[in-house]
């Protein structure tokens, strides 16, 4: 935890709307052109061998195995929970993931199939994906969450009122949520930054959640048509290097959605390293949300230690 300059040497730009409006736009302007080329750049990098088998069981160590579906069942979350658990049955040196991610109704279930293996519970909450209630319904979202065993929880920014350049209103929301987390729950805060149309907005709305005393910074619900991308990410990565230079306080960050092969989770690797260095190169400070992710992960493994690929008939269905 950081043990430097706290978050209150910004306390001035959230005393009103019009000051947080002044900071938020006062941020140094995106340079599309630049950022897009310097992701593609990084994402050129070649990782071979002992390099490669570290990457992925790294990766694998970061994911945030997720089912968010309305027929999720108890059934199906716990057998996820024991994918999670022992990712490769055939190869016990298989790195277990960080977090399996549910719906709160389904956290208590999750906890209980997790008991004993370190792997954390995160649920989402605040009227996910669409994030369309009050704010009392909201925090009610979240106390059940936390009740019910979630060690962490993954919010959804108000985007409506975001867009409308409603700052404070972002903001009050993200730290009532923080406060309903207390010291039970690390807090992830979720943009959708497909929704914010510019890399200036996704700029400040990092800024806004780290303000606002978010653990992690999160890009997408996975629920629309564009979610992580390189250069999103690489532009929330450097938000939170900058934050740290200033603050002295680590948050993390977690692309989610779209990510799919290992090609794909490597890259995002790279970006990290690149960017933030290797203190965020573990899952206390980087994490991928995904469900499939993981067996093209273990389908490239399994190549690696025998030589052979063998296909998607040799893991788990989610």
């Amino acid at each position: 935890m950081p043990t430097t300059a706290p978050a209150s040497a910004f306390a001035d730009v959230t005393t009103s709307d019009a000051a947080l409006r002044r900071f938020l736009h006062g941020l140094p302007g995106v340079d599309p052109v630049g950022l897009e080329a310097r992701a593609a750049s990084l994402g050129t990098r070649s990782v071979k061998t002992t390099s490669k088998a570290y990457a992925i069981d790294l990766a694998i160590s970061m994911i945030d195995l997720t089912t968010l579906e309305g027929a999720d069942t108890p059934g199906k979350v716990r057998a996820l929970c024991a994918k999670g658990a022992n990712p490769d049955p055939t190869d016990r040196t298989t790195p277990r993931v960080a977090a399996i991610c549910v719906y709160p109704d389904m956290a208590a279930t999750a906890k209980d199939a997790l008991a004993g293996t370190g792997i954390k519970v995160a649920s989402v909450a605040t009227a996910f994906p669409a994030g369309r209630a009050a704010l009392p319904v909201k925090l009610a979202d979240v106390r059940d969450a936390v009740a019910a065993g979630a060690d962490e929880i993954d919010m959804v920014i108000d985007r409506g009122a975001f867009l409308s350049g409603h700052y404070l209103k972002v903001y009050e929301e993200i730290v009532a949520v923080k406060a309903e987390c207390g010291d039970k729950a690390r807090l992830k805060v979720i943009f959708e930054t497909g929704e914010l149309s510019t890399y200036d907005n996704i700029r400040r709305a990092s800024w806004l959640g780290m303000l606002a005393g978010a653990d992690f910074i999160k890009t997408s619900t996975g629920k629309v048509g564009v979610n992580a991308t390189p250069p999103n990410t690489l532009l929330m990565l450097e938000a939170v290097r900058d934050f740290k230079a200033q603050t002295g306080i680590r948050i993390g960050v977690k692309p989610a959605g779209g990510i799919r092969s290992t090609k794909d989770a490597i890259k995002f690797l790279v970006l990290v390293n690149e960017t933030v260095g290797q203190d965020w190169l573990s899952n206390e400070w980087f994490r991928f949300g995904a469900s499939s992710l993981l067996n093209d992960l273990l389908m490239q493994r399994q190549k690696l230690s025998t030589g052979r690929y063998s296909g998607p008939d040799y893991v788990t269905v989610d």
